[in-house]
């Protein structure tokens, strides 16, 4: 997976997922540092292979890592982290061995995991990833958390 390898290294994508972490070091609530990345990608790959979509391993892990490096962007000046993250992909991806393809693939289904209706296969996987990484169970904020109960993760699926 050295296209993945090559998105950990980019100077900006770090600079971005560095800039996260100081806007959330104090946050109680789930944080999208690159342990929450790997389990989006780890669990959108798995689903991957379940549902037999014959998405790239690396195609999907390079997906779950950008999808949540906007946050220091919705952070700083308001701009959705979907939105900024598509953008992000769209810089680095292509800096990283990723086809026109791929990155316009990559970019979409970032731009699209945050709605209920996911467009792509590609974005069906990551949403949900993104959905089941949380578990609320074992959350010190549960009780102050924004989800609704009936969408809190409060037993192992993945």
């Amino acid at each position: 997976m050295k296209r993945c390898d090559n998105i950990l290294n980019n100077e900006y994508y770090r600079r971005c997922i560095d800039r996260t972490g100081e806007y959330e070091k104090d946050r109680i609530y789930c944080l999208h540092d690159m342990t929450h990345a790997l389990d989006v990608a780890r669990i959108a790959y798995i689903r991957a292979l379940e549902t037999n979509s014959g998405i790239k391993k690396d195609v999907i892990y390079a997906a779950a890592l950008v999808h949540d490096a906007g946050r220091c962007m919705q952070y700083e000046n308001g701009t959705p982290h979907n939105e900024a993250a598509a953008a992000i992909a769209e810089r680095v991806l292509p800096e990283c061995g990723y086809s026109v393809g791929e990155v316009k693939e990559i970019a979409d289904a970032v731009m699209a995991h945050r709605d209920g209706e996911a467009g792509t296969e590609l974005a069906g996987v990551l949403k949900f990833a993104d959905d089941m990484s949380r578990m609320c169970l074992w959350c010190k904020a549960k009780a102050t958390c924004k989800w609704d109960e009936e969408d809190m993760n409060v037993t192992l699926e993945y």
